[in-house]
């Protein structure tokens, strides 16, 4: 086999010089036959080097009888099958080869959005536990949200998963954007579609916006991979090396990252520019917000009883103990904990992020002991009597009249005198 460089130098002395073929076969030692050959093939010589045997040849039938049959066996669960007890890499090789011939190709389309089009959201947990107050650390969720055409992301952590809570951080969001994409992506999250119809409280959410939320078909990340990939990017590019002290702090860091780094990044998928320079038209392309805000955060209604906490998310807040017996309407947005009775305010606390704390007003404890000293005195007064100009008047037992009046009355039964009545038939 002729050597390319020899190749290419017959054909260089031949053509461009004219050097005779008796001349290059004596300068370059070949034989004048090979300098015939080599200016008659137009392609360069190649090595190709025949099928070498592998020892995994031996087993492939019995590979494709495991793969004919499951054709997504794992290749550790096909080595095990088989009885294999050599290197584990050739087999995945080999298995990785055969596979496709029994696995129906899936391919994915690549989609465009229209600016304005689309936001796609999701739950991130970080895996990192996030102090809460009172020594307690909690893994909280994070809302994330990744607009279709420009890329844009943006995050907030938010005290759980609940509906009012979701919805409190979606509305957060957009506020800060000035406007909502005409479409919002979510996966079957239980709070607002887990049975794949919205929840009452999602649906009245996109009503109020003028918006449609739309669920992912069940089973299927990839129809939210924008918003997936971006939580991937999260745990990969700012969490390392951060430290947080608390729920707010964390919002401040990832709202910093996020417009510095997140959003500024060139991205080959929009035309290797960055989600921050096409962020314009797709904000301009999106719904204005309504002038009413939508209900957000949770929600809670109940006739306070003489212990006078309500509970939201496990924990126990104080209010007014004057409204005990009446119903409260309580609201829990992220930052505050509001209850009110009939239009009026009898419980404002911040929102505690823990877990079965008890947060008590101590004005609400000051109020519980006027109420029980003004109880215990109306008792008080209640065991006696007096004129009506306030004289006091005693309260006698029903023994001193019988003494006032000589009556010695006895209600125990008189033996003889019931012997002497049953003796005359009476």
């Amino acid at each position: 086999m002729i050597a390319l460089e020899d190749w290419a130098e017959i054909r260089r002395l031949h053509r461009a010089e004219g050097v005779p073929i008796k001349e290059i076969a004596r300068r370059l030692g070949l034989a004048r036959n090979t300098v015939r050959s080599a200016l008659r093939a137009d392609a360069p010589p190649s090595r190709e080097r025949g099928p070498r045997g592998s020892c995994v040849d031996e087993v492939e039938p019995q590979i494709r009888a495991l793969l004919a049959e499951f054709p997504r066996m794992p290749a550790t669960v096909i080595a095990e099958r088989i009885g294999w007890t050599k290197s584990l890499t050739i087999l995945k090789d080999r298995v990785r080869e055969l596979r496709p011939l029994f696995v129906p190709p899936d391919p994915t389309d690549r989609v465009e959005y229209d600016p304005g089009e689309v936001a796609q959201c999701d739950l991130w947990f970080p895996p990192q536990p996030i102090p809460v107050g009172g020594g307690a650390e909690r893994i909280l969720p994070v809302l994330a949200m990744t607009c279709g055409y420009s890329r844009v992301t943006d995050a907030v952590m938010i005290p759980s998963r609940k509906a009012g809570d979701i919805l409190a951080g979606m509305w957060e969001i957009v506020a800060g954007w000035g406007a909502c994409p005409r479409t919002l992506v979510w996966d079957r999250e239980a709070a607002i579609g887990g049975t794949g119809k919205l929840t009452t409280e999602a649906a009245s959410f996109a009503g109020t916006i003028g918006v449609r939320i739309r669920l992912a078909p069940p089973r299927d990340p990839e129809f939210k991979g924008l918003v997936e990939r971006r939580n991937g990017f999260f745990e990969t590019s700012f969490l390392p090396g951060r430290v947080f002290t608390s729920p707010f702090d964390f919002n401040v860091q990832i709202s910093d990252w996020l417009v510095q780094r997140a959003n500024t990044c060139v991205l080959r998928a929009i035309g290797s520019t960055t989600p921050t320079a096409r962020w314009a038209a797709d904000r301009a392309a999106m719904v204005a917000l309504p002038p009413v805000a939508p209900a957000i955060g949770l929600t809670h209604r109940v006739r306070l009883g003489r212990d006078y906490y309500v509970r939201i998310d496990g924990n126990d807040y104080s209010v007014d103990p004057r409204c005990i017996g009446r119903f409260v309407d309580v609201l829990a947005t992220p930052a505050r904990m509001v209850a009110s009775c009939a239009g009026q305010v009898v419980a404002d606390h911040d929102r505690d992020w823990g877990h079965a704390r008890t947060i008590t007003d101590p004005e609400h404890q000051a109020t519980a002991r006027l109420l029980r000293q003004d109880l215990a005195a109306r008792r008080r007064q209640a065991s006696t009597r007096s004129h009506a100009d306030g004289h006091v008047v005693a309260i006698r037992a029903l023994p001193d009249y019988d003494a006032l009046f000589g009556v010695d009355f006895d209600p125990r039964p008189n033996r003889e005198a019931v012997q002497k009545n049953a003796a005359e038939g009476t």
